[in-house]
């Protein structure tokens, strides 16, 4: 719930939708809850509507993106919290509008959330609790084979939940994957990710179908399809030993940073993730840019001596 402070701006604003404006039900309803999302956002950081600054209104946007909303519906928070600041501009309440010059979500670049290399080592072959029966040590193989692909091709969560076993070619090492718009394309597969899989299918996968068919890889007790909730789920519990919550997305992004850093061009991260335009995996050059100023900045013996300022206090 706002503060009473926030409580009493929306109220104002909203019955001015309500009564000059004639706004509709919905459209209240959706300010409403976009409002309060913001003003609950605000509240985190100890600050008020009245005295929120431009600053605050990014950090929102930005928070909104790395929680894997959808630009659409960042424009659509966006566009109600500019019809709040213009009423109270409007009003006299303030006598700043902290959305001036913010840009549309499109125009926003946002650097993905990757996991380290020894993080993702930590989810992949950590420890993991011994198996109490043929079942869970079935639904371990499947994990396991779901987080190495998940990585290997850097897989949407609905392309692992969605794969099927005829895609899946293990003797050349690669697994053909159905995208956006259907758009299909051949991810290859590291050996790890080879091993884990051709385990799973041997000795899990036939288990968990208990004599019922399904044309999917992966599945669930009796053969029933995973949700893309149930992944997200499996993921989140394997990136516990490593103290932070990682979902499929991050696993993705990972793979990409990562391929990145190694030194794997574009074009080939592109085909990979399966992007339709080349434009979207470049936000991975700045990724890979920050980690490379962080290790030269560690290691280079000349990267942290200042410059020293000559001729202050000398004489000719």
């Amino acid at each position: 719930m706002p503060t009473e402070a926030n409580a009493r701006v929306l109220s104002g604003f909203l019955d001015y939708l309500r009564v000059e404006r004639g706004s509709a039900k919905l459209t209240i309803a959706a300010y409403t809850s976009d409002l309060g999302q913001f003003a609950e956002f605000l509240e985190k950081g100890h600050r008020l509507l009245g005295g929120a600054q431009r600053e605050d209104v990014r950090a929102f946007m930005q928070e909104l993106f790395s929680n894997q909303v959808d630009g659409r519906s960042v424009g659509r928070k966006l566009s109600a919290i500019r019809h709040l600041y213009r009423y109270l501009l409007l009003d006299g309440k303030i006598a700043k509008d902290p959305t001036l010059n913010i840009d549309s979500p499109k125009q926003w670049k946002v650097l993905p959330k990757a996991l380290s290399r020894d993080e993702v080592e930590t989810m992949l072959t950590g420890p993991r609790a011994p198996a109490r029966n043929a079942r869970a040590a079935a639904l371990a193989l499947r994990d396991r084979a779901m987080l190495e692909l998940l990585y290997a091709g850097g897989l949407r969560v609905s392309e692992v939940a969605g794969a099927r076993l005829e895609d899946l070619k293990l003797e050349l090492g690669y697994i053909l994957v159905h995208g956006k718009g259907d758009k299909e394309r051949m991810v290859p597969l590291g050996v790890p990710a080879q091993q884990a899989l051709q385990r799973y299918l041997k000795e899990g996968r036939e288990l968990l179908a208990a004599k019922k068919s399904s044309p999917l890889l992966f599945i669930g007790a009796g053969a029933r399809r995973l949700t893309r909730q149930r992944v997200w789920q499996l993921v989140g519990q394997a990136s516990l030993p490593t103290g932070r919550h990682a979902s499929p997305h991050m696993l993705r992004h990972s793979c990409a940073t990562h391929m990145v850093e190694n030194g794997a061009d574009l074009r080939t991260v592109q085909t990979i993730l399966g992007h339709a335009d080349v434009s979207t995996t470049q936000i991975y050059t700045h990724v890979a840019l920050d980690r490379l100023k962080s290790v030269y900045a560690k290691h280079h013996p000349r990267a942290k001596i200042r410059p020293q300022v000559s001729g202050v206090g000398s004489q000719d």
